[in-house]
Order: structure tokens, then sequence, then C-alpha cells
């Protein structure tokens, strides 16, 4: 078996600045004699680090990373939010240099990471899928006989001579993804920006990537949904903290994972944090609890027909905010319901500064087992301005809801819903 990509003691640092905070009520006048101090020390002690000096701090996104991707694989990477699952996939597509290790890789790689990466924002759409295929070493020829697949299978034809800048992000996605995917590479590598498409679009692409294993090429695919990595994946890789910790067989891997997601949760996540993986472009989550009813403490256990309180807590300073959208999740990724404050009539607010949010479920639906949050904030007019997927993950034991003694047996469905029966 040919070996499309041999990753050997793969490490990648980052080294991180932490400026020294200053008193929020410093007057200019203030900034101007420690400025003056500083200058002076430097001059008298030219080899001692002031105190303003920011501290630097080592941070290893990938430790020692080993594996192999056979020409022909399907291979899904998979890990919790931070885990370095993109910073491998842009050493991978020579993006990001690694600072110690090799990887060796036999075929042209075509990437589709982040929106954003890879097109130049003042070319059409026409001129980008030329430049990405001369990126690839294509010939003109080449790319034009490719043409036509690309432009059929993006749907935007009628915006093929508008700069890119001015699409939207389903637009750029589309595009990116049909250029990737029909120029002649040997590598395919396709991060979770294609989250931003809407379902049609993303069930013909992971078509697509299935038609490509089929023809011998290789995919490496990142998503948190794990009913994509197990409709197309033959093999997972698993990282946690860096490092591989599971390389196996799809089912295999996916169970391995999960049951460390279910270990790790506390009922509490900080989303402040630098490691936390989002898309949009602002960080204004700060945290996502589970909330006994009415108190202050933490769960990670829920009761079928229990009243759950979620709570939010963020920090809007740029922009006022229109809602909070939270989104239930089984463990195969796949959105079991949605509930948002734009769902709620009584809910007008806009969200500003910092504040806290408490969304109640007098009755929660959920069956047993072990379920994830995808949470939101945003604008009507924009969309997601920070999102969070796979933010949390709790587990749910079905009491007597029905006063019976009956319960939703596994494969009835997800949620439990009381209903009265009449013969008429």
């Amino acid at each position: 078996m040919t070996v499309a990509i041999k990753v050997e003691n793969l490490s990648k640092k980052y080294i991180i600045s932490h400026e020294k905070k200053t008193a929020s009520y410093e007057t200019f006048s203030d900034s101007l004699i420690q400025t003056g101090k500083n200058i002076g020390n430097r001059i008298l002690h030219p080899f001692q680090r002031s105190e303003n000096d920011p501290q630097k701090e080592e941070f290893w996104a990938l430790k020692d990373i080993n594996f192999e991707i056979n020409q022909g694989d399907k291979v899904g990477i998979i890990g919790r939010n931070g885990a370095g699952k993109s910073t491998l996939l842009k050493i991978l597509s020579r993006i990001t240099e690694p600072t110690s290790g090799k990887i060796h890789i036999n075929g042209r790689i075509a990437s589709l990471l982040e929106v954003g990466t890879g097109f130049h924002p003042e070319l059409t759409g026409r001129e980008n899928i030329y430049l990405n295929g001369a990126i690839l070493g294509m010939t003109r020829k080449e790319i034009k006989l490719k043409f036509d697949e690309i432009v059929a299978f993006s749907e935007v034809e009628k915006f093929l001579d508008t700069p890119v800048k001015r699409y939207s992000s389903g637009m750029y996605v589309r595009l990116a993804f049909a250029v990737a995917a029909h120029l002649e590479s040997e590598i395919l590598v396709v991060d979770e920006v294609l989250a931003v498409g809407d379902a049609e679009f993303q069930k013909k692409c992971m078509g697509k990537m299935d038609e490509l294993g089929g023809e011998g090429k290789t995919v490496v695919f990142v998503s948190h949904k794990m009913s994509a990595i197990r409709n197309l994946c033959n093999r997972v890789v698993v990282v946690n903290k860096g490092k591989v910790v599971n390389s196996s067989p799809t089912d295999e891997a996916i169970d391995f994972y999960l049951s460390q997601c279910v270990k790790l949760s506390k009922g509490y996540v900080d989303l402040s944090d630098k490691k936390v993986a989002r898309q949009g472009k602002r960080k204004l989550l700060v945290s996502l609890g589970l909330l006994e009813a009415g108190s202050e403490k933490y769960r990670r256990l829920v009761k079928t027909g229990e009243v759950l309180d979620i709570e939010v807590k963020f920090n809007v300073l740029e922009s006022l905010v229109d809602y909070c959208f939270i989104a239930f999740c089984d463990l195969s990724g796949e959105r079991v319901f949605s509930t948002g404050t734009h769902f709620d009539k009584t809910f007008c607010q806009k969200l500003q500064g910092m504040g806290r949010l408490i969304c109640r479920i007098d009755e929660f639906p959920l069956v047993d087992g072990e379920y994830t949050l995808d949470i939101a904030l945003g604008t009507k007019t924009n969309g997601n301005l920070d999102y969070v997927s796979n933010a949390l993950s709790f587990r749910v034991e079905l009491n007597d809801y029905f006063n019976t003694g009956e319960v939703v047996l596994p494969g009835q469905g997800s949620l439990a819903v009381k209903s009265s029966w009449s013969m008429k």
C-alpha cells in the first residue's frame, strides 16, 4: 500500500505574550511618566527586563505527532476544541511550518481550511480558479478542462466575474470547495469550514469526497459531526492536547473519543479560553453551564422531564447582539432540537456589555444518553458573530417521566413527548 502522508515526531510551538495589565483609571500623564521611567531604566540597565515588558510563554499546539495515511484512505481527524486539529491541517497544507519533526507527502495537496484561505479577495471567482490551479502546478489548458465542472458544482455562475470579497460566506465556501475538489490533486484536506454551507450543499460535498476516495485519492477531513465522520471515513485519528491518543478504524476511534468527552465534562465550560476553537471573528461568549433549577450549582447529569437552567455569560463590547442560540446535539453530531432568545416573543433586549442569560426549559425532553451543546451569539443581519460547536457535553437519565413505568427505548427516538389517547 502506497503511503500518501507520513508524519514523524511532528511538533509545533507558539510563543504567547502576556501583557501586564494596567489600571483602568490610569491618566494620560501617568502613562507619560511611566514611559519616561521605562526609557530611563533601559538606558541605565540595558540588559534588565522592564516590569512592563510582556511575559513570554511557550505553548505546544502539537507535540510528537506520529501517524501514516495510505493512498485512497478517507481519514477523519477529531478532538475537542483546541486539541490541535486545525494546526495539524495547516502544517499538512504547508501553510504553517512545524517547529520540529518531518512530514512526507506523496502527491499534490488541495486544502479547504477557514473561510478566506487560498483566495485573493480582490480577484474575481474566475481569476481565483485559475490562480489556485496554477498554485497546484496545473497549466492553463488543464484548468480550462475542469472549469465548467467547478462552476456547475459551486452554483455561483452569476457571480463568477465578481471579486470574491463581495461573496457571502456560503458562496465563498461553495466555490472554494469546488476548486479544491475538482482540480488535479492527489490529496484533499478539508476543515470544519463546510459547516458554513447549507445542508444541501454539505450533503453534496460529502458525496464528492466519498467519490474522490473511490477514485483512489486521499481525503483528510476534520469535523465535530460524528455522523459525517462515520459516513465518510474508514479511519480516524483522535487528537487531544496536541497529541495523538488514538488512531484506529472509525467506529472504534469514535467510541474512544466520545467516552473521553463524557469523562471531561463538568457541566461548565470557560469559552474565553484562547484554546477554544470557534467560528466568527469575535470572542463574545465567556462561559456556558448547566445549572440546578433556581440555584448556582453546576450539573452534568439531567433527568428527563426536569426543569433545566442553562447559563450563558457574554461580553459584547463592539456591537449589539440580537440573539443567543443553543442547539442540543446527539453524539453523532446531529441536532435534536434548538432554542434561542429569538423564539421567545417576550424577550426583546439587545445584548451589550458584560451579562448573563438564563434559558429555562420547564420539562427537559431528551431521553437517556449523552449529548452536546452548540452555542452562538449573533445578529439577524450578519448571522453568527461568535459560535462554538460541541461546547459542552452532558448526560441525560430517563426517569419515570410518563408515570407509567414505561420508557422510550433505544431506536424509538431522542425526545420524550407526553400525549393523551382516546377511543372515538
